[in-house]
């Protein structure tokens, strides 16, 4: 699973990045706005499943 988000990740920034050189207007920014919600999901869902280090202690 981790590894297909981080391919998600990787082809939404370079997708996202390469929208203003290809595209201009109405196209270029619901592109960008696609990738950017795409990147921000898949970024959340890397956060949310990463795993603990065993030095960390819980805060209260």
């Amino acid at each position: 699973m981790k590894p297909l988000l981080w391919l998600v990740l990787a082809l939404a920034l370079v997708t996202n990045v390469s929208t203003s050189f290809a595209f201009d207007g109405v196209q270029q920014v619901l592109i960008s706005v696609g990738t950017g919600v795409v990147t921000l999901g898949s970024a959340a869902a890397l956060f949310l499943l990463r795993e603990k280090r065993q030095g960390q202690q819980k805060r209260a």
